[in-house]
């Protein structure tokens, strides 16, 4: 069953993005970044050229011809998946692929709005009986 980590107070959504990104595919995980948005997905491509300071993340957008055998993927739609290691939801509602994923990463950040969003997604997630993770980040994010 799909394990579900929210990380919630987050500074930067993208920031952290990156970090977990970085994380997951040091660990020897292949990465999906979920998000509807074009202009957040090409600012996440553009911050994982330089995220992790000090090391290279592989990554390509999800309709790149090299997404196959590229281990971080940025997806906006759920019809190009190619992994299934871990899925770092970016997005306000719950992806409707998520189960297929082994790990399903949740950055909420300070904002009302999205603390709210994060919190439905919680509920949809522990009403299915998904077992569920909190991280704070907080000042340390």
């Amino acid at each position: 069953m799909t394990r579900i980590d929210f990380y919630f107070d987050a500074p930067d959504k993208l920031s952290v993005a990156c970090r977990l990104v970085g994380k997951a595919y040091a660990a020897d995980n292949r990465v999906t970044v979920y998000t509807r948005d074009d202009v957040e997905a090409r600012t996440l491509d553009r911050m994982l050229w330089t995220t992790p300071a000090i090391a290279f993340v592989p990554h390509v957008m999800a309709h790149d011809p090299l997404a196959p055998e590229t281990p971080v993927l940025i997806v906006r739609d759920g019809e190009q998946l190619a992994h299934d290691d871990v899925l770092i939801n970016l997005d306000a509602e719950w992806p409707p692929f998520f189960a297929r994923f082994k790990r399903v990463l949740e950055i909420v950040t300070t904002d009302e709005d999205d603390r709210a969003r994060a919190r439905a997604r919680f509920r949809f997630y522990k009403d299915r009986g998904y077992p569920l993770q909190t991280h704070p980040l907080g000042d340390h994010g």
